[in-house]
C-alpha cells in the first residue's frame, strides 16, 4: 500500500487493522493514507486528491499532466482537481469549472482531463513562461495537437484567461526537452530573434548523425544549447562534448552554449554577436 488509499475502506475490508493503520501509515488528508516510507510523487498527490473528492473529481492541470507522462512536474506543488467542493485542504487546488464528457479520460483508474483540456487549463491559469514549459513537456509526452486545444479555446471563448491562453499556445514547441530549454527559446524570441527550430539533426558528409542540436537556425548554421550540470560533472560527457563541438565546427556550425550561470542579457549579447558574424 505505497500508493494513497482510503484508510476506513482498508480497515473495513480487513486489509489492515486500525492499529496497523495508525502505526504504519501517515495521513495525507482526512482518511487518506500512505506508507510512512513511501515517496509522495506528483501522481501520488493526484491520487490522494481524487480520493479526497470521494472519487468524484477530475484530476486537472499539472496533476493531469503528470498522469499523462509529462516530465518535470514538481512533486511538491499542490494537486489540482476540478471538483465542486471549494473547501479543499491547503495542498489541493480545487477548481469549479465547466467540463464536457469528451474532455475526460481515464488514467490509472482516475477521471483525468484529456491532454487538450489539460493544456487549456494550464494555459489559462498560469504565467506564460511556466505554462509554455509545462505544455511543452505535455506535448512531448503525448500526441497533443495544438489545433485541438485551440478548438477547445473556441468552445470556452468567454472563459477567464482565454486571451493569455492563446498567446501561450502560440509559443508551445514539443521539441523542448526541459524547462530551461523552453526558457531559453522564449528568451531568444523576446529578444527579437526569429523563433528557432528545435531538435535540429546535423549529419556529416557521409550521412552519419553527428548531433541533434537543442535549437537554432539551420540556414545560418547557428545553434544555441542549454548545458545542464551533467555536461560539466560527468567527465565522459565532458570529453564527448568537446569532440562533438569540434565536429560541428568542422561542418561550419557556430554553437552558443548556455548554462544556469548566464544572465539573460549575457545570453542575448552572445547570440547577437554570433548572429552578426554569420550575417
Amino acid at each position: 500500500m505505497r500508493a494513497p488509499f482510503v484508510g476506513s475502506e482498508a480497515v473495513a475490508a480487513g486489509a489492515l487493522t486500525a492499529y496497523e493503520l495508525r502505526t504504519g501509515f501517515v495521513a495525507i488528508h482526512r482518511d487518506i493514507f500512505m506508507s510512512r516510507d513511501a515517496e509522495l510523487t506528483a501522481i501520488g498527490r493526484a491520487r490522494a486528491a481524487w480520493l479526497w473528492s470521494k472519487r468524484r473529481g477530475v484530476i486537472a492541470g499539472h496533476s493531469a499532466s503528470a498522469l499523462h507522462g509529462a516530465k518535470w512536474v514538481d512533486a511538491r506543488r499542490p494537486a489540482e482537481i476540478i471538483h465542486d467542493n471549494r473547501h479543499a485542504p491547503a495542498d489541493i487546488r480545487s477548481w469549479y469549472d465547466c467540463i464536457e464528457d469528451d474532455e475526460i479520460v481515464q488514467s490509472a483508474g482516475m477521471s483525468t482531463t484529456s491532454p487538450a483540456r489539460t493544456a487549456l487549463d494550464i494555459a489559462c491559469r498560469f504565467r506564460l513562461g511556466q505554462a509554455v514549459a509545462s505544455i511543452d513537456a505535455l506535448a512531448r509526452a503525448t500526441d497533443l495537437k495544438i489545433a485541438d486545444v485551440e478548438l477547445l479555446a473556441e468552445r470556452y471563448k468567454g472563459r477567464r484567461g482565454i486571451r493569455r491562453a492563446r498567446r501561450t499556445l502560440s509559443s508551445v514547441d514539443p521539441g523542448a526537452e526541459s524547462p530551461p530549454e523552453t526558457w531559453l527559446r522564449l528568451l531568444l524570441v523576446r529578444a527579437g530573434f526569429p523563433a528557432p527550430q528545435t531538435q535540429i539533426p546535423v549529419y556529416d558528409k557521409y550521412g552519419q548523425l553527428v548531433a541533434v542540436l537543442d535549437m537554432g537556425w539551420e540556414d545560418a548554421k547557428l545553434a544555441v544549447e542549454y548545458e545542464g550540470d551533467h555536461h560539466r560533472i560527468d567527465r565522459r560527457q565532458f570529453n564527448k562534448d568537446i569532440t562533438r563541438l569540434e565536429m560541428l565546427s568542422d561542418l561550419g556550425w557556430v554553437v552558443v552554449r548556455v548554462t544556469a550561470e548566464d544572465t539573460e542579457g549575457g545570453v542575448n549579447a552572445r547570440v547577437q554577436a554570433a548572429w552578426d558574424r554569420r550575417a
